[in-house]
């Protein structure tokens, strides 16, 4: 059973669509995290870098999902607005190693949280601190803090650390989100 199977399970919902959205710089895991996320017999092996979006839409025994993998690429960003609407939660990916674009990270997610189509619902917010594998990672409360996520009053929102090639951190983010289930409106 694949994480998003347990996701729907734990949040109640039958034979509902969930939108979510996948934002991140690129390189920063997001399709490896989303693979993850499949059931096992829905993931693949070989995971290129996404250009534009792909948008992956599977079934569980429960629900269907549609996710948005938006490229992280800064000449691709803009699209990411066009699915705001859409979203009943994002989950956002930091690859917690390239401290040198943490800066990029942390206005393109300022840009987000201010767009009219997201400042005003509380959609919940999962960010993976991701890359935990790496020599050179710095802690989810380092991230947290060089992202200013404290800042965030008006959305439910929590960090994991995670490492997407081994899986390691995407559980605790699934069980956040079943313990913030009644904020998606469906």
């Amino acid at each position: 059973m694949g994480l998003f199977d347990k996701l729907a399970g734990w949040l109640g919902l039958k034979k509902k669509e969930v939108h979510v959205l996948c934002l991140g710089l690129d390189n920063s895991g997001k399709t490896t995290i989303i693979n993850k996320l499949k059931p096992s017999n829905a993931q693949t092996q070989d995971i290129v870098p996404t250009i534009g979006f792909s948008i992956e839409k599977f079934k569980t025994s429960s629900l269907s999902f549609t996710v948005f993998d938006m490229s992280g690429q800064g000449r691709y960003r803009n699209l990411w607005e066009h699915y705001y609407k859409e979203g009943q939660a994002i989950i956002f990916v930091i690859d917690s190693s390239d401290k040198l674009r943490m800066v990029v990270a942390k206005e393109e997610l300022d840009t987000l949280l201010n767009h009219p189509d997201i400042k005003h619902r509380r959609l919940p917010i999962l960010f993976f601190a991701n890359k935990m594998d790496l020599r050179d990672a710095i802690s989810s409360v380092k991230v947290s803090q060089l992202l200013s996520l404290e800042n965030i009053k008006d959305k439910p929102w929590h960090i994991c650390a995670s490492d997407a090639l081994k899986g390691e951190g995407l559980q605790e983010g699934v069980d956040w989100l079943q313990g913030i289930s009644y904020v998606i409106v469906l």
